[in-house]
């Protein structure tokens, strides 16, 4: 399997933070890939992993562990119209405050459960940024992205 010279990052977000983070890689990993595309998942549906394309989710947590709502047509398109997504390699970063420990980064988390169970192959682990630990998002999410895309540039198998 050849890697794609796109990245899609997809965004949920609630209060844009995750729109940031996704702006902020697009600015600092665009010498490692051809083209990195920017979307909010408002009005997006299952299709949108037709795309030759690495993806990244990058969600927010809302209200009691939701995706954010600017993301459920897409998060509710998956369980719609369920189909295989063997061909689909992704990353997840998941954002949160672990102020709320039973729901700490379910938005993404949940569309990482989804994604798998349809048979996308996530590449690496789910970051998972605290909102409560200090550090800003932006700054670890892309140092995150970095390092994941390389590698994911590098393989075609799951870590």
């Amino acid at each position: 399997m050849t890697a794609p010279s796109r990245l899609l990052i997809l965004v949920g977000t609630v209060t844009n933070t995750a729109e940031r983070v996704a702006r902020a890689i697009q600015m600092d990993c665009a010498d490692l890939i051809g083209q990195i595309d920017v979307r909010l998942m408002d009005g997006l549906d299952i299709r949108v992993f037709e795309e030759d394309a690495l993806y990244v989710i990058c969600s927010a947590t809302h209200g009691a562990g939701d995706v954010p709502d600017n993301a459920s047509a897409l998060y509710d398109s998956l369980d719609r119209e369920p189909r295989f997504l063997g061909h689909v390699r992704y990353g997840v970063i998941a954002l949160g405050d672990s102020i709320y420990p039973q729901t700490f980064c379910n938005g993404g988390l949940r569309f990482d459960e989804r994604l798998a169970d349809l048979g996308a192959v996530r590449i690496g682990d789910v970051f998972r940024h605290d909102a409560s630990a200090g550090t800003e998002a932006e700054v670890v999410g892309a140092a995150w992205c970095r390092e994941w895309l390389t590698h994911a540039l590098q393989t075609s198998e799951p870590v």
